[in-house]
């Protein structure tokens, strides 16, 4: 999805007949938080287009795999747990890269001669 989708709001109208649905369940749906659409000055709902993918899985979910709306709430919620850790492990591979590369960088930047020590022959003073 690009940025300009991000940005990009809908009506509840607009949102329901692009997800399939009647207006009211869109209602019904953000009032279980199943789905949560931005609100304009006024209150009323900017459904994205992230919120209309999202209701068309909730119906998916609902009529052809028979979830109820506890269990597809529960669906969403694990999915953006993953999806929230899965950024954060991807973060931390990045700053582990950049570390030893860092560490790669220092180590090559050190000296590597070797000197070697013989004592000198004869007497001692």
């Amino acid at each position: 999805m690009s940025k300009k989708d991000d940005a990009r709001t809908f009506l509840i109208s607009v949102a329901a007949e692009l997800a399939g649905m009647h207006a009211q369940t869109l209602r019904t749906y953000d009032r279980l938080g199943l789905v949560s659409p931005q609100r304009s000055s006024g209150g009323g709902r900017r459904y994205s287009q992230h919120d209309v993918d999202l209701l068309r899985e909730v119906q998916r979910l609902s009529q052809d795999e028979g979830v109820n709306l506890a269990g597809i709430k529960r669906i969403i919620e694990l999915t953006n747990q993953v999806e929230a850790l899965q950024s954060r492990l991807a973060e931390m591979a990045d700053e582990l890269d950049r570390l030893r590369m860092a560490q790669h960088r220092e180590a090559a930047a050190k000296s590597t001669a070797l000197v070697l020590w013989q004592p000198r022959k004869g007497p001692r003073r």
